[in-house]
């Protein structure tokens, strides 16, 4: 599976489809963009521009895009390279799923927790699954989590590295590049508001994923039998009802990040903003989602 990908990260990948913006910031001149040739969930339905300016955002990046079709409803810096911080767990968590055998067990070994400062202390020699690293890794963003699982998957962290930047190319991911699979700062490490908003449709189109993200809290049940309740670190969870995830980031390089996603009479999108600050980082995704779901133009 690595080879392959490693291979794909060499193709050149051919458009299939076109992005077309609206409000915030003028865009460059219109440029090829790579969509998910299927549906990215089979219920939702096309989301039209709402009627209503979108609203002003304190993010130095962000973008809304209709999760059915990938139509870009608002941008506004969407194409400057930026860190990203832990949202690009998801590109972490989708190579977890396609390297396969979610339920496969990940031996912890003492490099697992060479990293800081968010983690779940997870101890040498301790057994879990896939699938519970990945649901704690998205929940709460545990980094020594991401770099278990890395180690697991691809025998290295980079050569998951390297996993991640081919799959992200596959995905039409033009101006990523990832080094770690947590998202604390690092050399020539990067992505974008637009980059990041095709990471998150690919992820929406996994029901495991999703079901992980949406979660408010989870307990996470270490081997010695102790239990560790973990709040889901989305905030909008709380105050929008129909938010359904999707992850957060935050470092002093990258400022406050925030990829969400919202699902409305079988419309949904996802709004991504990158270098906010607190408070704002929470309002900002809340009006843009808001403004994209709540007006039926």
């Amino acid at each position: 599976m690595l080879r392959r990908l490693l291979v794909i990260s060499r193709l050149s990948l051919l458009p299939l489809g076109l992005v077309v913006s609206c409000g915030g910031n003028p865009e460059p001149a219109p440029r090829p963009a790579v969509r998910v040739a299927a549906p990215v969930a089979a219920e939702t339905v096309p989301v039209a521009i709402p009627r209503q300016a979108p609203p002003p955002v304190a993010a130095q990046s962000a973008i809304v895009v209709d999760m059915a079709t990938g139509r870009v409803l608002y941008a506004k810096n969407a194409d400057v390279q930026r860190p990203v911080a832990s949202t690009q767990k998801i590109i972490t968590a989708l190579c977890v799923l396609e390297s396969g055998n979610i339920n496969k067990p990940v031996k912890i070994e003492p490099s697992d927790g060479h990293c800081e400062p968010t983690k779940l202390y997870l101890k040498p020699g301790e057994i879990y699954t896939r699938r519970e690293l990945v649901k704690v890794l998205m929940i709460k963003s545990a980094n020594d989590v991401g770099r278990a699982l890395a180690r697991d998957v691809a025998g290295s962290q980079e050569n998951f590295s390297a996993m991640m930047n081919a799959y992200a190319a596959q995905l039409g991911m033009r101006q990523s590049r990832f080094q770690n699979p947590h998202g604390l700062p690092a050399e020539n490490q990067f992505s974008t508001a637009r980059d990041m908003a095709i990471a998150a449709r690919q992820a929406y189109r996994s029901p495991l994923l999703r079901q992980f993200m949406s979660a408010r809290e989870t307990t996470f049940t270490f081997n010695s039998g102790r239990t560790l309740r973990l709040e889901n670190t989305n905030r909008v969870l709380k105050t929008v009802p129909y938010c359904n995830g999707m992850k957060t980031g935050t470092t002093n390089a990258a400022g406050r990040c925030l990829i969400c996603t919202g699902e409305l009479d079988k419309r949904a999108v996802v709004v991504v903003v990158l270098k906010s600050n607190s408070p704002n980082v929470w309002k900002d995704s809340e009006k843009l989602l808001r403004w994209a779901l709540e007006d039926k133009a």
